[in-house]
């Protein structure tokens, strides 16, 4: 394991971007977003983008992805009622699998508050197996890279 401090991500790190307003109850008694939060807009930035997109059909769809991984590193606090802008981009893309990277962003901010990563396994809605990536999420991947 990597000893190296991490440090905050440019805005040009990402590809697609999507505005995460806050809400009062995000906010813990230290007056800043509570940690659990920014795994929640991590889900709602990545899977927002893919239903936008034609992707991901969360009602119908045969496939779906299940979170196996996350993770985030902290830089600097965010509070409500600040809008967060969530930069959004694939690191890898595997066979059943993808790897989103996150960085989430204070309104024109040019590094980012937050940053971390989270990973997809597509599997099949029936089964809850793995199974191949569908053409229209490899297109929306492609775009994201």
């Amino acid at each position: 394991m990597s000893s190296a401090r991490p440090t905050p991500n440019p805005r040009d790190h990402y590809r697609a971007f999507r505005p995460i307003t806050t809400r009062w109850m995000d906010n813990d008694i230290y007056g800043h977003v509570n940690n659990v939060v920014y795994y929640s807009w991590f889900d709602t930035a990545v899977n927002a983008l893919l239903i936008e997109r034609g992707a991901l059909d969360i009602h119908h769809g045969g496939t779906i992805g299940f979170v196996v991984e996350t993770q985030c590193n902290y830089f600097a606090p965010l509070a409500f009622p600040q809008t967060i802008e969530a930069g959004v981009r694939v690191a890898h893309v595997g066979s059943s699998s993808v790897r989103y990277e996150v960085g989430l962003f204070a309104a024109e901010a040019p590094t980012a508050a937050a940053q971390g990563h989270f990973v997809h396994v597509y599997v099949d809605r029936a089964t809850q197996r793995p199974v191949a990536l569908p053409a229209a999420l490899l297109a929306v991947l492609d775009a994201l890279r």
